[in-house]
């Protein structure tokens, strides 16, 4: 048991009245009610807390009976497993009833309700994410949880294989709050337990997985972290078009981030990592089944063709034309990476990137020039709707394009009339 700490004084958010009536209510009699998880573990590390949890020994329907006569909305989310949202005041809250589960499959837990904090706590998948306060501040601690954070340790609670075989999410798991919170080299017993476990990654959906990489890849820095999953096999198995492509682009995308204040951008570093191969980013997208707006962006960079540093603006307006900006933007992104990384010890780096950032920079603020004739304007000249009237359309766009989309409207219809007497 760590010695008493305290979360009063350093958390706003506990005393936000909804959430102390919550856990009064809660409380009441012979029960108990204690904030969970996520919320005290970014609280004693000095980071922001999204959410808030509440683990209580109510049941779900007392749950639901107490929360509302108190005021609440409720909303029974994941009632089967114990879990009800409680909603006043535009906050909402998670309670859960303590759990230990009595069977698993690696992927999901069939749990019985109960009263046990410590077994609660134990079922739990790190030290960290295994502490409850009350509604005073106290911290209760039942698994060493304080003391690894206080030493930026991520550990498995108990054995690390039994942790992983009850979901091997775990893995991923273990490697995102790594990125997160982690400080030096990985726990070992979890890394060997990751490494041995890692084929039971094939058990899980890929919305899982690509919800774990995603955040994980959203982390402030997630290089160590890739680094030991590609140490441990772990990367190969769930990304595995970064095997031979490798992950070394990754650090000079972090440093550039750091240096231009660029946002933490998931989709940018899964990019810096993968080979820009449009049918493999097909594959991959649908495998770990992206989003459309995530599938196109992976699919439109894979498609954008390298750039060269001293391009023209003229010629670069001309490809974002026929291109699509985002996925020239993205190549120019990681490109720029590239040569700051390489500029330390090469002079010509330094002035590619400075091509770079000069052409990032255009891209970014270059708006779409309209075409100024269409069909209809053809056909008013006599044009019979047909493969001619398109043929000389698309003749008379690249022409447009080819003038740096300096010739108007006036000038393509001449044109216009002497393709249509010809």
């Amino acid at each position: 048991m760590s010695a008493p700490v305290s979360l009063a004084g350093r958390a706003d958010w506990l005393n936000e009245k909804h959430l102390q009536r919550l856990l009064a209510a809660l409380s009441d009699g012979d029960e108990q009610a204690r904030v969970a998880g996520g919320a005290v573990r970014n609280t004693l590390l000095g980071q922001l807390v999204a959410d808030i949890d509440v683990a209580t020994t109510t049941l779900p329907q007392e749950t639901i009976r107490r929360a509302e006569a108190a005021g609440f909305k409720t909303v029974p989310t994941g009632i089967e497993h114990g879990t009800v949202t409680a909603i006043a005041g535009g906050k909402t809250y998670e309670v859960t009833t303590l759990r230990a589960d009595i069977e698993t499959d690696g992927r999901r837990a069939k749990v019985s309700f109960g009263r046990d904090w410590k077994l609660d706590a134990e079922r739990r998948d790190f030290t960290i994410n295994a502490l409850y306060a009350e509604a005073d501040g106290n911290v209760v601690d039942l698994v060493g949880g304080i003391a690894d954070i206080a030493a930026r340790r991520l550990r498995f609670i108990g054995d690390a294989e039994a942790r992983i075989r009850e979901d091997y999410l775990r893995i991923l798991r273990f490697f995102r709050f790594f990125a997160w919170y982690g400080d030096g080299r990985p726990d070992a017993e979890g890394l060997k337990a990751c490494a041995r476990l890692k084929d039971g990654l094939g058990q899980l959906s890929a919305e899982r997985i690509w919800s774990e990489l995603k955040k994980l890849l959203s982390a402030p820095d997630p290089s160590r972290a890739l680094l030991w999953m590609r140490q441990a096999g772990v990367l190969t198995s769930v990304l595995p078009e970064s095997e031979k492509w490798g992950i070394d682009a990754i650090h000079g995308l972090i440093r550039t981030e750091k240096d231009l204040g660029w946002a933490a951008d998931p989709l940018l570093r899964l990019e810096a990592m993968v080979p820009p191969d449009a049918a493999r980013m097909k594959t991959l997208a649908e495998r770990l089944k992206f989003s459309a707006a995530e599938a196109g962006r992976l699919r439109h960079w894979a498609l954008a063709a390298a750039i060269e540093p001293r391009t023209g603006e003229g010629e670069l307006a001309k490809k974002l034309y026929l291109g699509d900006r985002n996925g020239i933007a993205d190549r120019l992104r990681l490109s720029l990476a590239s040569a700051r990384a390489r500029a330390a010890e090469d002079n010509q780096a330094l002035i590619d990137a400075g091509g770079f950032s000069r052409l990032l920079a255009f891209a970014l603020k270059w708006e779409k020039p309209v075409f100024p004739i269409k069909g209809a304007d053809l056909a008013e000249l006599g044009a019979a709707p047909g493969p001619r009237l398109g043929a000389i359309l698309k003749s008379l766009e690249k022409e447009w394009i080819g003038s740096g989309f300096t010739l108007d409207r006036g000038a393509l219809i001449e044109r216009a009339v002497k393709a249509l007497e010809a």
